[in-house]
């Protein structure tokens, strides 16, 4: 466990690990020289010999002053590898779930995610810096002990060691009880915490619907869960740390009753058993340490599993090669693509998107309209075949040469709890006033600008809360047209907005895909009307391609939902007949 906890030490951290071992083992070893040394310096008081208990005890002085000086160094060295550890490790963790596959983040919630970087890092920290000098501790001073009784008495370093194993065992039984309850207990706590993020983040939703207190299942269930995990966490480490307590009390007993007869048998003076006796209960007291560290131990052993688990996860693999981006260009070459092993989403999927063309996706829901968007911009990589951007395969690109060439506008957004001008500057944190503004201009964000009382310093809230959905599909638009991509991923989101924001949002979207190449998964009747080719998919394959007047000619599936459509724009509520 402790080899796997000084593996996550950052690389320029690593060459005080053995200095801080050094001084760890330096320090234990000097603690049980100092109670050893307790013995001939007692003997040596009731033999009345002022001059060999003054030998003993200078002996004794310098061992405590060894003491003292490893403690400092350990101390130090400890706390600077605990510090630059957590700044490392979280570094590293923040590194690699940006290495990740994006689409990784839809199957996993922010909350185990911030226990993982937070919590469980802040107990590997707590290992290293604190922690660690108190477990080795508690094992090398009882062997030094142990071993340096052979010198003294053979009898009582002989049942010490035979002590060990015991203890051993009975620990190693308890870190496997405590473990699996720490596990459950770990994805009680996740649980709850994302419960929690989701309950103050849907309160309009809750409340609207009379979910909140007693209503509200799912939170009071993810409590009462955790609420159990912690009874079940504790009932598992209880009986250990008794059983471990009684025992260790009872090894001391053994080691007072070997003294006590040593005495009896007029083989040591009642001093040296005084002495054996003060050397077995300083023999015994890092035990107990021990058994109270055991839980803290254990615990930082298992954030140790977390964040190595987590940094296992297998990232998309990234092209080192720079490649120089053709024609802005897409192109699906007999892709096939499914989030599950044998339940393909898209199917040989073959066509081709030219630059400066416009290309419509439509279809019934589930067909793998917004899965081929993604595919574009590699949340995931294909089953087989290949998608091309700017005339390169995209899993041979770096992924900075990929998103370069993309703009994505998709129907979930996510506004940062800033303001509305670092919102916009995402994708582009150096861009000027200047350019911030036309683009804002050009999305109708201006419009919002105008009404907040900061302008465009004024914070949106978690998530663009404190803006409509057409308010953050406008900042969104401004987003894409300040990166000014060349290809434009958009999954029309104008659907759910009143007519005003609709014809807002419009205006915008023209103004993105000017002059650009788009696909886009299309809503809207004008939109699929105007594209230079349609596809229509069902079931994860191309079933009708064309433009809009061939498709309607054809009068195929196209037609049929063009027809639908038509319908339902005229659809309105009539008044009751009286």
């Amino acid at each position: 466990m402790i080899r796997k906890v000084l593996g996550l030490v950052p690389g320029e951290l690593t060459h005080l690990t053995p200095k801080l071992l050094a001084a760890i083992i330096a320090q234990a070893l000097s603690q049980a020289a100092a109670y050893l040394l307790l013995v001939p310096v007692l003997e040596a008081l009731f033999d009345n010999d002022l001059g060999r208990a003054w030998f003993w005890a200078l002996w004794m002085l310098a061992a405590v002053a060894a003491v003292v000086v490893f403690g400092y160094l350990q101390a130090a060295i400890g706390l600077r590898i605990g510090v630059g550890m957590q700044r490392g490790l979280q570094t590293r963790l923040g590194d690699h779930l940006n290495a990740l596959p994006l689409g990784w983040f839809e199957t996993h919630s922010a909350g185990p995610l911030s226990r993982i970087v937070v919590e469980n890092v802040r107990e590997i920290q707590g290992l290293i810096a604190y922690l660690l000098t108190k477990v080795l501790t508690s094992i090398l001073v009882p062997l030094g002990v142990a071993l340096g009784m052979l010198f003294i008495d053979w009898r009582i370093s002989v049942a010490m060691l035979l002590a060990a194993p015991v203890l051993f065992l009975i620990n190693s039984a308890a870190n496997r009880a405590y473990s699996g309850a720490d596990e459950r207990m770990h994805a009680a706590a996740a649980e709850a915490d994302s419960r929690v993020v989701e309950f103050a983040q849907a309160q309009p939703v809750l409340r609207s619907f009379g979910a909140v207190g007693p209503g509200n299942r799912a939170l009071d269930d993810a409590l009462a869960r955790q609420r159990s995990a912690i009874s079940r966490l504790m009932f598992a480490t209880v009986p250990g740390l008794i059983v471990f307590g009684l025992f260790v009390q009872a090894v001391f007993l053994v080691l007072v009753y070997i003294a006590v007869g040593r005495v009896t048998d007029g083989a040591v003076s009642a001093a040296a058993a005084i002495a054996l006796i003060a050397v077995s209960s300083r023999f015994i007291e890092p035990l107990n340490q021990a058994a109270q560290l055991g839980n803290a131990l254990r615990s930082a052993a298992a954030a140790a599993d977390r964040v190595t688990g987590l940094l296992a996860e297998p990232l998309l693999p990234e092209a080192n090669t720079p490649v120089e981006p053709g024609a802005p260009s897409v192109v699906f070459d007999d892709v096939s693509f499914g989030y599950l092993p044998g339940a393909p989403v898209v199917s040989n999927l073959t066509f081709s998107v030219p630059a400066g063309t416009t290309t419509a996706v439509v279809g019934p829901s589930g067909a793998g309209k917004t899965t081929l968007l993604r595919l574009v911009a590699r949340f995931y990589d294909v089953d087989s075949g290949r998608v091309a951007v700017g005339e390169h395969d995209v899993r041979a690109q770096p992924s900075e040469t990929l998103l370069n060439q993309l703009s994505l506008v998709f129907q979930n957004v996510y506004l940062f709890n800033q303001s509305v001008a670092d919102n916009i500057r995402i994708g582009r944190p150096d861009a000027t006033d200047a350019e911030l503004r036309r683009a804002a201009t050009a999305a109708n964000v201006d419009e919002i600008v105008d009404r907040l009382p900061d302008g465009f310093d004024t914070a949106v809230g978690e998530g663009g809360a404190t803006l409509s959905g057409g308010e953050r599909q406008r900042v969104s638009i401004a987003r894409a047209l300040l990166e000014d991509a060349p290809i434009v991923l958009l999954d029309e989101a104008t659907s759910a907005l009143d007519p005003h924001s609709e014809a807002v949002v419009v205006r915008g979207v023209h103004e993105l895909t000017r002059d650009k190449t788009v696909i886009v998964v299309a809503h809207r009747l004008a939109t699929i009307a105007h594209a230079d080719q349609i596809l229509f998919l069902d079931g994860g394959r191309i079933v009708e391609r064309g433009t809009h007047t061939e498709l309607l000619a054809h009068n195929g599936r196209y037609a049929d939902f063009w027809n639908e459509r038509s319908r339902a724009s005229g659809w309105r509520l009539e008044p009751a007949p009286v």
